[in-house]
């Protein structure tokens, strides 16, 4: 076949519903996007365990502690199997693994605006897990659908657990909120903080080129809006019943466009946030992220050696 009447038998399965496995042909563009998702979701996993790992010797109790942990571990998991996903998508391009990770240190793959950002209390390790995953649930529930299937499987897993981390967040703020006048400040300090941070999460209103392309391959099926506004409806109910103060004035549900009308972030500042890496924390973070690539390089060196020693066996 030509490659005009491939791309189309491959639009055609597409519109079938069918998944496209890691063996088949897909157009190069396809792949690109697919590629950049993934990979941008796997080391944002990864670097999302960096806030939450500071609060694990410092949780309040050893229940605590052991909970944030099994966290961190899942989150690092959760990345470990995206680049493995990743990793198949890349390999036609002359991509390994080890150039996803170090695509991460060396600052030619971004990483989502929140895991640059400072969680200075207690109560912010809640709202990460309250409502920072519970933006990440919506994210990737509506990836469920997606047309690439190794994703999608993987998707499952991930989103299971994930709903864990919520509840474990949400079990946090509800600790906080039946608390003292103290920590109840301390929790309406760390909501004002990361909202502006949340709204970004979900990307420009706007519909992008490539955002267009993805909706277009049935990579994603949402645009960041639609996820946005569900962000919204699940949310703003819930934070208001706990007595807590969202910090926009303007926040109000339209009747008549059935949408909720906000203050936009400043989309510029969390931009270059994630694009430069200049958030409060980014520079230590990927400092950590290197330092953990290096120390560790000799155990990846030995798990190579060892498989290629039993398959000779």
């Amino acid at each position: 076949m030509t490659e005009e009447e491939r791309q189309a038998r491959f639009m055609e399965r597409l519109e079938r519903g069918e998944k496209i496995e890691a063996t088949d042909w897909m157009p190069d563009e396809y792949r690109r996007l697919l590629l950049k998702l993934i990979h941008m979701h796997g080391v944002s996993e990864i670097m999302g365990a960096f806030p939450e790992k500071e609060w694990v010797p410092r949780a309040p109790t050893l229940k605590r502690k052991l909970a944030m942990m099994a966290k961190v571990q899942d989150e690092m998991g959760h990345g470990q199997l995206l680049l493995r996903v990743a990793e198949d998508i890349a390999a036609p391009l002359g991509k390994t693994r080890e150039d996803l990770v170090t695509d991460l240190i060396d600052g030619r793959v971004k990483f989502h605006n929140v895991f640059h950002m400072e969680a200075p209390t207690w109560a912010d390790a809640g709202v990460i897990g309250w409502l920072v995953d519970g933006a990440a649930i919506i994210n990737q529930a509506a990836l469920l659908e997606t047309s690439y299937g190794p994703y999608a499987r993987v998707l499952k897993r991930i989103c299971a657990e994930e709903s864990f981390h919520m509840q474990h967040g949400e079990n946090i703020i509800l600790a906080l909120t039946g608390g003292t006048d103290e920590q109840r400040r301390m929790l309406q300090d760390a909501v004002n903080r990361w909202w502006e941070s949340l709204l970004f999460f979900f990307g420009p209103v706007e519909v992008t080129e490539a955002a267009r392309k993805m909706i277009q391959y049935k990579i994603r099926t949402k645009t960041n809006e639609e996820l946005r506004q569900q962000f919204f409806n699940k949310y703003v109910p819930r934070i208001r019943s706990l007595g807590l103060t969202i910090p926009d004035p303007d926040l109000r549900y339209d009747e008549k466009e059935k949408r909720w009308r906000f203050t936009p972030p400043d989309w510029k500042r969390f931009s270059e946030i994630v694009r430069f890496n200049r958030g409060p924390k980014s520079r230590d973070r990927i400092r950590l992220r290197r330092f953990a690539h290096e120390e560790q390089r000799w155990v990846r060196k030995a798990m190579v050696r060892s498989g290629a020693a039993q398959s000779v066996v």
